[in-house]
């Protein structure tokens, strides 16, 4: 990657949790990358989600996106560094054997 790249296509150059935490100059251990390393790009993902009219109201700084960007993959990736994939419970698969709770009336079985 060279300095005369937009942020977005820093981004997309880059493959994995490694390239993204390098990218933003993350310090990381990797062997919690290696075991987490899309439960973090998810966070990430979600995280970012949650905060888009923050994000669009930086449209065209690129600085203020990055640093909003290293702050959020920051924070993804220490939900791991203090927790596990388990109990964070990124992927719907992980929220699949939680007890299910509905309704059913009797008048909509007969």
């Amino acid at each position: 990657m060279t300095d005369d790249l937009t942020l977005d296509e820093a981004l997309d150059e880059l493959v994995s949790a490694e390239d993204f935490l390098e990218y933003f100059q993350i310090p990381f251990e990797a062997s919690v990358v290696h075991i987490n390393r899309l439960h973090i790009m998810q966070r990430f993902h979600d995280y970012m989600s949650q905060g888009d009219e923050t994000l669009d109201a930086q449209d065209g700084n690129d600085d203020a996106r990055a640093a909003a960007y290293k702050a959020l993959l920051t924070r993804a990736y220490q939900d791991f560094v203090e927790s596990d994939a388990l109990t964070e419970k990124v992927f719907k698969v992980f929220k699949m054997h939680e007890p299910q709770t509905g309704f059913v009336s009797l008048d909509s079985i007969l």
